[in-house]
């Protein structure tokens, strides 16, 4: 490992670098794969934004959506196809990285309709109608961490299929998800079957965080109040890491680890920074801790690559700043149970309106080739 490769360290760290972008443009110019040998990537997570800009900017669909034109498809139709033909793709570019299975690398990522956000049972159906259709071991269906996606997350575990679990703000509510995770686990094991294969994270969001309570400081305006600016996102991420630990070293998880469960990774998401004041690699130099994955933007990927500066395990000797940070941003009159609230709800309406444009582009596109 070269002492100027950060990623290479990154990775030497216990951190898995993971691409938070996919299209069609990266699997057939080949940008993806170079990113796998040259960039240490090993995992891609998509969204419904990421998909609604792919689709919609690229001229490379137009020949599927003249044929499922021809084939009087509508949009939801030709929309899964063509995301689950471009997940499949690259499941099959991380193949090599995915088969020492006891990782939970080389997986790819697809989630269900946000506009299911709030339904469990339609979570449920269209994760297994997902799973069978992309057809790859290594994917996960992404599952979002409401209240109704708590359920479907245990059931969709417990049915075999992997899980990236998506939109996590707080830490009350991560260790709801954790607790989802291994009731899915521990019901398949009640039904007699093997664990072999399951693979989960837990994509806890950071950028946003900062984004929401520093706008909620500037708002109070006194200077003890400023001063915390940058710091909530970074300390609320690592209590999670925390909260990881404790669940891990639980009895109720060595049971399951015994039986050959793998562990559900925290993963960060949304560590592009938001605000231009801030040091660019900051989301992932200042996380650094084993068995976690950090999703990024490209940019970020290639940030880090020339100057991200990392320093070995950034988030357990930080445990009691972190604590600190927290209570000092709720003195200063921060509500963080609303800010994770507000997140989970603009989260979920922000995919939800990707998502709607994307149907309403596929909608035009389909119309004109008819």
């Amino acid at each position: 490992m070269s002492a100027t490769d950060p990623l290479a360290q990154l990775s030497a760290e216990g951190v898995a670098v993971w691409l938070d972008d996919l299209s069609r443009d990266r699997l057939t110019t080949g940008n993806l794969q170079t990113l796998i040998d040259e960039k240490h990537v090993v995992g891609v997570t998509t969204n419904p934004s990421i998909f609604q800009a792919a689709i919609s900017k690229s001229s490379l669909y137009d020949d599927d959506l003249r044929r499922h034109a021809g084939q009087g498809s509508d949009a939801d139709t030709a929309v899964r196809d063509l995301t689950t033909d471009d997940v499949r793709a690259a499941a099959d570019l991380f193949a090599p990285i995915a088969r020492p299975a006891t990782t939970g690398d080389g997986r790819v990522s697809i989630e269900v309709d946000p506009r299911l956000a709030h339904d469990t049972d339609g979570t449920i159906a269209q994760a297994r109608d997902l799973w069978d259709e992309v057809g790859r071991p290594n994917v996960f269906v992404k599952i979002p961490a409401t209240k109704a996606g708590l359920p479907a997350i245990t059931a969709t575990i417990a049915a075999g299929i992997s899980v990236n679990v998506t939109l996590i703000f707080s830490i009350d509510r991560y260790r709801e998800v954790m607790d989802a995770y291994q009731a899915g686990l521990e019901q398949r094991l009640a039904a007699g079957e093997s664990l072999e294969g399951i693979a989960s994270v837990a994509s806890f969001f950071v950028s946003r965080v900062d984004s929401e309570i520093d706008k909620r400081l500037e708002a109070i305006g006194s200077d003890e109040a400023l001063e915390l600016r940058g710091k909530s996102a970074v300390a609320n991420a690592r209590l999670a890491y925390a909260a990881y630990e404790e669940v891990v070293g639980a009895e109720r998880w060595q049971r399951l680890e015994a039986a050959g469960a793998q562990r559900q990774r925290p993963l960060w998401a949304s560590t592009s920074t938001k605000n231009p004041d801030y040091d660019d690699t900051m989301y992932v130099a200042q996380l650094v801790a084993p068995d976690t994955v950090n999703t990024m933007p490209e940019a970020t990927i290639d940030a880090v690559a020339d100057h991200g500066v990392i320093t070995g395990d950034t988030v357990r000797p930080n445990y009691d700043d972190a604590r600190s940070t927290l209570t000092a941003v709720s003195a200063a009159g921060v509500d963080l149970d609303d800010v994770s609230a507000v997140l989970e709800r603009e989260g979920v309406e922000k995919f939800a309106t990707s998502w709607n444009d994307l149907l309403e582009s596929v909608n035009a596109k389909l119309e004109a080739a008819k």
